[in-house]
């Protein structure tokens, strides 16, 4: 009886080690662009996956069936939502990194952009993640898609070392 316990519990170890193998960068780089955090800072998304990854991990016997991905990015965004949106200081109280391409966006127009384009969740999936309409996640996405297209860049590109000028 212990030995059949002792077993299942290195199945389900090997399995979740696998799928966070699989699944953690990707998460983590969502996470990474709702914080707007830089990608070599980024202890805030750091901390939102480790949470998602526990929740996951602590559910993981109970999926049966369920998709594991899905099952953390729901709950990162929904984590992310609740810390941006409800709570007082959290993630609203640090700054957006400059150079963070969803910077100039807020955080529901982050998450919705995120989930819509970077996880392709579908419009109607993320509406009812969020408790929104569909017509009002398209509205937001829009907004946000056309703001993040048609922000300024804020310095101009670095020149390339090393590569010298061609003369003609």
């Amino acid at each position: 009886m212990l030995q059949g316990h002792a077993s299942r519990e290195a199945r389900r170890a090997r399995e979740f080690e696998a799928f966070v193998a699989g699944a953690a960068g990707r998460l983590l780089h969502a996470a990474t662009l709702l914080t707007a955090e830089a990608r070599d800072d980024n202890l805030r998304a750091r901390r939102l996956l480790t949470l998602a990854l526990a929740h996951t991990y602590a559910c993981w016997d109970r999926l049966r069936g369920d998709d594991p991905y899905d099952r953390a990015r729901r709950y990162l965004a929904t984590r992310f939502a609740r810390t941006a949106w409800h709570q007082h200081g959290g993630l609203l109280r640090s700054r957006p990194h400059p150079a963070s391409p969803l910077a100039g966006l807020g955080p529901q127009e982050r998450l919705i952009l995120v989930l819509r384009l970077y996880e392709g969740v579908a419009e109607e999936q993320t509406a009812a993640l969020l408790g929104l309409s569909a017509d009002r996640v398209r509205a937001i996405c829009d907004r946000a898609t056309t703001a993040v297209l048609h922000q300024r860049r804020r310095a101009p590109a670095p020149a390339a070392r090393g590569v010298k000028a061609v003369s003609s």
